[in-house]
């Protein structure tokens, strides 16, 4: 019957034939009537899916899921009818795309309707993580406008386990500039709860993050990364005890399409793990996350480097580099290589071009982005002297641009004015924002861009986004067609990074949104957030400490900035990277202070590549009165580290704490950093209760431990 009435309904979203009689019209028309009364009682609503074996073989649940007349875990309304309800009676078909990787499964589905419509979903699996991700496309390959698309998800289904009990959702808050960015949360779920999670302002982490965990009552669960830098929503909805309806997708998308257009959706990946602790999942992601969504440079993972700039924000009352000259920067990379301080990168951030330095007429970096060009005054030959006095102590150059934010005024905004996206609803806002979605203007930017980066000698490009776009999204939205300029805007973003990264094999992308409001599943795999938050309070290491706690449960590559030399506060912005700001041409600073910590650094930075423990829960971290501390384990050699700090006004003098990821037969040396202190303990002691001291508040712990072999 539902088959039947699946035939019937494809009525309602063809274009009816000039020759159809009007009797079988009315025919028509009154079963699809009749239907619309009784849909909601055959109605399969989402796809459902038994999660009764604990072990996912992504290959049988990509061949099961998206079979043959099945409904696929993705949804969509068109025409006004729902997917679920039309879908399996489409023209359907299938094809294996070739991998060079034996471990990664590969297919394309296609769906294609009456009308013309193509459904395209293209599926990988990647065995040997249990993970499974895909997006969609749409393509009107009809001569005429297609009937209208809208409720997109790009995964819509119900997941049911053989165990019932409340379901927990293991997330991180978004940026908000703020102490608390990636703070870790978790919401118990009762039968009957329900969540919406989405980001504000078009960047995609911005308020909300777009990675977390879906911890079911059977030792299972679900890591889910939603790749789409823009407005993506995520729905879930504890249905009963024993399962979890989960939809995510792109918030703002109903529109038609033209003759021959294309568009594509927000990416999902859904990561399978079992096991009664939910680490066993966020570890079993940042090894995935490693391995297939983060950048490659000739075939191999490339590690983001150890970056330092030229003497940041000196001097007063310069803002960032809108002062510095190029004999200024060769001159400290010079003195940089006299002590031995070089990093790998050095790090041009904002400032350097045309207009930046005027600061006796209130211009800055801020106010002049759209002046795309070297300031001549302060680099008379460009960029290219800085660059390489860089590559003769053997660091690479990088160079932060914004070209998404432009100022009224200037020259990008003079110049082009086909381009640029002005707000009608908020006249008094100088910021346009540059038509990455035009075609013409992105094929443009890739090589204006491109050709800065070649001429200048720069190696890696330093990305900045301090606009939120969506408002221009929606005013220049066609009527009937909303969504379509968002679409456009972030596909041009992949276009242009793609280019670079295709054109320089080389290049490192820094992404950077007023710190890291751009991070999800499509930005990761082309670059990293370097400074992954604009949290001003350069005196409050303990915040940059929440910021790796919190980060650490889902992403393994990222990193922040360190002004200061004690111990304390420079252990507080460890992470997989790093971009060191001290004054070195400041007496009261210590270059031997400097030189240890860049060794300490370059000793444990391997570790952050490895797997996670937090150590102090998920409570309140950003009380100055409390311990924060963490372990990185690397499995594969069975060594790591510990790294915990005890807060200013913290009143207690221990803290003990469980490690994981330890074989409790195995002995460990444990190697104090500061004390100098050696001890070998059991590896089910450790895991039982370790503790850790320090003489006095406001000191850290770093400890480094590895198996003994007797």
């Amino acid at each position: 019957m539902s088959v039947i009435l699946e035939n019937i309904l494809i009525v309602r979203v063809m274009k009816i034939p000039e020759r159809i009689s009007f009797r079988k019209l009315v025919c028509c028309r009154m079963i699809g009537c009749l239907f619309c009364l009784l849909g909601p009682i055959w109605s399969t609503a989402q796809v459902r899916i038994d999660m009764t074996d604990k072990s996912v073989d992504v290959d049988r649940w990509i061949n099961t899921r998206f079979a043959r007349g099945k409904v696929p875990p993705f949804s969509f309304d068109y025409g006004g009818v729902a997917s679920d309800r039309v879908i399996r009676s489409w023209r359907y078909g299938v094809e294996n795309v070739v991998s060079g990787d034996s471990s990664v499964v590969e297919k394309v589905y296609t769906y294609r309707s009456p009308d013309g419509l193509v459904v395209s979903c293209r599926v990988k699996g990647f065995k040997e993580f249990g993970a499974v991700e895909w997006l969609l496309r749409f393509k009107n390959t009809s001569a005429q406008n297609s009937a209208t698309l809208s409720q997109v998800k790009t995964v819509d289904a119900e997941f049911r386990y053989t165990e019932s009990g409340p379901f927990k959702l293991h997330y991180a808050e978004g940026n908000h500039i703020s102490k608390s960015d990636y703070h870790p949360r978790t919401r118990v779920f009762q039968s009957g709860d329900s969540l919406t999670i989405k980001p504000v302002g078009g960047r995609s982490s911005e308020g909300n993050f777009p990675f977390f965990n879906i911890e079911s009552p059977a030792e299972q669960g679900i890591m889910v990364g939603i790749g789409w830098t823009g407005t993506w929503f995520a729905r879930l909805d504890n249905r009963n005890e024993n399962s979890m309806l989960f939809e995510a997708g792109m918030e703002n998308l109903e529109t038609y399409l033209y003759p021959g257009e294309e568009i594509r959706t927000p990416s999902i990946c859904l990561m399978f793990w079992q096991g009664a602790d939910r680490m066993t999942g966020h570890n079993q992601f940042r090894r995935f996350v490693l391995a297939h969504h983060s950048r490659k440079i000739d075939g191999k993972f490339a590690e983001y480097p150890l970056c330092s700039g030229f003497n940041y924000r000196d001097p007063a009352p310069c803002t960032e580099y809108s002062c510095i000259t190029a004999d200024w920067a060769v001159a400290l990379i010079h003195r940089y290589a006299q002590f031995g301080l070089i990093p790998d990168v050095f790090w041009l951030d904002a400032g350097w071009h045309t207009g930046a330095s005027d600061y006796l007429n209130g211009k800055s970096w801020a106010n002049t982005t759209g002046n795309w060009t070297v300031d001549t005054t302060r680099f008379p030959e460009g960029l290219k002297p800085v660059a390489d006095a860089a590559h003769r102590v053997g660091a690479k150059f990088m160079v932060w641009f914004e070209p998404e934010r432009v100022i009224k005024g200037t020259q990008w905004a003079v110049e082009h004015p086909e381009w640029m996206l002005e707000l009608s609803s908020d006249p008094d806002t100088d910021y346009l924002l540059f038509d990455l979605g035009n075609p013409e203007a992105c094929k443009w930017l890739c090589q204006y861009i491109g050709d800065m980066i070649e001429e200048n000698g720069i190696d890696y490009y330093r990305q900045d986004c301090n606009i939120q776009p969506d408002r221009y999204w929606r005013e220049y939205d066609e009527p009937g067609r909303s969504g379509i300029k968002e679409i456009r805007h972030v596909e041009g973003l992949y276009a242009f990074w793609d280019y670079l990264l295709e054109r320089f094999p080389n290049m490192l992308i820094d992404n950077c949104a007023s710190g890291g409001k751009r991070i999800d599943l499509e930005t990761i795999g082309r670059s990293a957030p370097l400074w992954r938050s604009d949290y001003y309070h350069y005196d409050d290491p303990d915040g940059y400490q929440c910021h790796t706690y919190g980060l650490n449960f889902f992403l393994p590559v990222h990193g922040t900035g360190i002004l200061q030399t004690d111990p304390y506060s420079f252990r507080s912005s460890l992470s997989s990277t790093l971009i060191y700001n001290w004054k070195i041409t400041d007496p009261d600073e210590s270059i031997l202070d400097m030189q240890e910590l860049i060794h300490e650094y370059r000793d444990i930075q391997p570790y952050y590549y490895g797997d996670y423990y937090p150590l102090t829960g998920i409570g309140d971290q950003t009380s100055d009165s409390v311990w924060l501390a963490y372990q990185l384990h690397l499995p594969e050699k069975d060594q790591g580290i510990i790294v915990a700090f005890c807060r200013q006004h913290c009143e207690q003098e221990s803290l003990t704490v469980c490690c994981g990821g330890l074989d409790a037969a195995a002995d460990y040396e444990v190697f104090n950093v500061d004390t100098g202190i050696r001890e070998t303990y059991n590896g089910a002691a450790l895991a039982k209760g370790f503790v850790l001291k320090t003489e006095q508040p406001r000191e850290s712990v770093l400890l480094k431990y590895k198996r003994v072999e007797h």
